[in-house]
């Protein structure tokens, strides 16, 4: 699996035959490529204040468990698991759930997901949306909040998904459907076309699609 850093392209399966053989430092090539998605999802998952400490301790763990790790397998699914797992300890061993204004300000520093040059408009408009989205997310339960966060906060395709969670691919299409009809409730408003980064476009499609479908 090659992820694309920066401007160059990583190996990962080179990168970690390398640390495998006794190259330590190589590891630092896959810090590099995961550390922004990852502080992503330890903020989306909840982390708050604490999702860089989250993620550098998913990254102690993940190079330890490097002898594990499956041949073939996709590197950012698997460390992401890590993510979601440390990120659940911390927030049950700091013994607190992290506010909405917490969550979505701890997103925003993660990674700006409006552009500088864009309309003041425009951008107010999507942050609403990317608010109201989150508030609606906290009223979903735990297994659908995580398949829709990272189907589509982070950009994750169903393979992925699937791997992540540790679910099998039919599992991560039938919770999505169901999340996906709860959120178009808690959401009349989104539409297709709507929503940063293409959530509201895939809720309006999906949720659309799903009631169709039983899951």
């Amino acid at each position: 699996m090659k992820t694309r850093e920066g401007g160059r392209i990583v190996d990962e399966a080179a990168v970690i035959a390398r640390v495998r053989a006794g190259e330590p430092e190589a590891y630092a090539e896959l810090v590099r490529a995961h550390t922004g998605i990852a502080l992503r999802a330890a903020a989306a998952l909840g982390a708050g204040a604490d999702a860089e400490d989250v993620v550098q301790q998913a990254f102690v763990k993940a190079y330890c468990a490097l002898g594990r790790f499956r041949d073939g397998a996709q590197f950012k699914p698997w460390l992401l698991s890590i993510v979601a797992n440390e990120t659940r300890n911390t927030v049950r061993t700091a013994a607190r759930q992290r506010t909405l204004a917490g969550r979505e300000a701890a997103l925003a520093e993660a990674e700006p997901l409006i552009p500088e040059s864009a309309d003041p408009a425009v951008a107010t408009l999507e942050t609403e949306r990317r608010t109201a989205l989150l508030a609606a997310l906290e009223k979903l339960s735990e297994e659908h909040r995580l398949v829709v966060t990272y189907r589509y906060l982070l950009e994750m395709d169903e393979p992925e998904t699937a791997q992540a969670l540790g679910w099998p691919r039919g599992t991560v299409k039938s919770r999505l459907n169901r999340a996906l009809r709860k959120l178009g409730r808690l959401l009349p408003d989104f539409r297709p076309g709507e929503g940063g980064r293409g959530i509201g476009r895939a809720t309006g499609r999906e949720a659309g699609r799903g009631g169709e479908e039983r899951g």
